[in-house]
């Protein structure tokens, strides 16, 4: 059995995944994530602390690990010995967590993306939002701390909102200008919230359309974990008669992009080896 580990570097948290290979690179094992906010740290540090918690749960040393790769902001990573880009990486983690999945939605904290892909994890088409767009993570947290509700809470928070308010959709300042005005008109904070989930989606689904999206979707990156953006997510996709669509997620889901540089890791290093590299398992 060989190692490996990937680390996805985001703007304000570090997820770090290790894998476990049978020599031959058959399928591998989910052995260790984890993920450690940045909070002003220096990122090396923080990705090295990680590193070093997943080869203490296993008793390993860092010799034993066979290649480490990092995706995402990763070239910060001084002791990564590849990296990977971060479509790639996401793509391939959500074909290993959900193998029936054909696109990606990767939200995180600065921006979202949507991606097609095929079932060997190959991207076939994808789409941004801008940096300025009310769609990522680091915007909702932003509205999370004016309106005075804890991160975790805000996903379940606005699954009890009944008649969500319009918010802006393309531009984060005109989003929290609604919200200000909002709260002055005492609309409640879980109608705040699914509307705000619900232009986060719209705006999601409009780039899934350009690139016309088919089938089962994983959504990974941080906002996997909020209910509410993902039940958003999946209502207003149901409403559109041009997508044909599944929004699925996954307990590891916000893992996806360390665990797809872990498996891409294996199949480098099988490469480097000289031995034949399964592309289903790496």
């Amino acid at each position: 059995m060989f190692h490996t580990i990937g680390i996805d570097v985001g703007c304000d948290s570090v997820k770090t995944a290790l894998l476990g290979f049978a020599d031959d690179g058959g399928q591998p094992h989910l052995l260790f994530r984890d993920l450690d906010k940045v909070r002003k740290r220096n990122v090396r540090d923080v990705a090295r602390a990680a590193f070093e918690r997943a080869l203490a749960r296993h008793g390993l040393d860092e010799d034993a690990i066979a290649y480490i790769a990092t995706t995402g902001e990763g070239e910060l990573v001084d002791f990564r010995r590849g990296h990977f880009f971060s479509m790639t990486a996401h793509a391939r983690g959500a074909v290993f967590l959900d193998p029936q999945v054909r696109a990606v939605v990767d939200c995180g904290a600065l921006h979202a993306k949507a991606m097609t892909i095929d079932e060997r994890s190959r991207v076939l088409a994808y789409r941004m939002t801008s940096q300025c767009a009310s769609g990522s993570g680091q915007f909702l947290e932003n509205i999370a701390r004016y309106l005075g509700v804890a991160i975790d809470d805000v996903g379940p928070l606005s699954l009890q909102g009944t008649s969500p308010e319009q918010v802006s959709g393309i531009c984060a300042v005109l989003a929290e200008t609604d919200v200000i005005n909002m709260v002055s008109r005492g609309i409640s904070t879980a109608n705040i919230l699914r509307g705000i989930h619900l232009a986060m989606a719209k705006r999601l689904i409009g780039l899934m359309r350009m690139i016309k999206t088919q089938g089962a979707v994983l959504v990974t990156g941080g906002l996997s974990r909020n209910t509410g953006f993902v039940a958003a997510l999946a209502e207003t996709a149901a409403q559109d008669r041009r997508l044909k669509v599944e929004i699925r997620t996954h307990p590891d889901a916000v893992h996806a992009g360390a665990i797809g540089a872990a498996l891409w890791a294996g199949f480098r290093h099988l490469r480097l080896e000289g031995q034949p590299a399964h592309t289903e398992a790496a």
